[in-house]
């Protein structure tokens, strides 16, 4: 199995549309790459503890069978159409890749 992570982060003044959009492209784009085998998106549960991370507009997690199957995912037509519809709203993007 490959874990793929993603957390983003919207500039300044970004209107919430966007982050709604963001979170319906998740599933309407990268959900519909052929390796992809589960799909969540969503906005922070605002978890009230110390240790939790709440800083982020927008979470996304990408389940993959394995490493070649994440490279389709990073190459396909519809990542990088999700890419192009949405990284003009992007302050920052954070990824972790686990297997």
């Amino acid at each position: 199995m490959f874990v793929h992570y993603v957390l983003f982060w919207m500039n300044e003044g970004t209107p919430d549309a966007a982050r709604k959009q963001l979170v319906e492209d998740c599933y309407q784009y990268l959900a519909k790459v052929p390796t992809v085998r589960q799909l969540w998106s969503g906005r922070p549960a605002m978890t009230p503890r110390e240790i939790v991370d709440n800083s982020y507009d927008v979470g996304l997690c990408v389940i993959l069978d394995d490493d070649a199957a994440h490279e389709i995912y990073q190459k396909h037509e519809f990542h990088l159409q999700f890419i192009a519809r949405n990284k003009q709203h992007w302050k920052r993007v954070q990824v972790y890749d686990f297997k």
